[in-house]
């Protein structure tokens, strides 16, 4: 049975192996390439803001905008990058003011 990735920082990534979950720690250049693999093997992939940072911005919006598999960005264990804003993102989208 497939099993969630979580793509990530070795930090993180201890913790989502104890919770049952495939993990993979991409080299510096790796990160998108870490994600077209990762999303061709798991229903669910977990993206650490670090990691999501490095990958380029059109592959990451497709990936996000999937139905499946679903990719999550989560906060990386370091919280040296934040998560993208959906709240401030979704009112740009539909033309709301900041």
């Amino acid at each position: 049975m497939p099993v969630p990735i979580y793509l990530g920082d070795e930090a993180g990534a201890a913790g989502y192996r104890l919770a049952g979950v495939e993990t993979g720690i991409p080299a510096p250049g790796e990160e998108g390439a870490a994600l077209q693999e990762a999303r061709a093997r798991a229903p669910l992939v977990l993206v650490s803001a670090a990691v999501a940072a490095h990958i380029d911005a059109r592959a990451l919006r497709e990936a996000l905008a999937a139905l499946t598999p679903l990719v999550v960005i989560v906060p990386d264990t370091q919280a040296e990058v934040a998560r993208p804003d959906l709240v401030a993102r979704l009112r740009g989208q539909l033309g709301f003011p900041g």
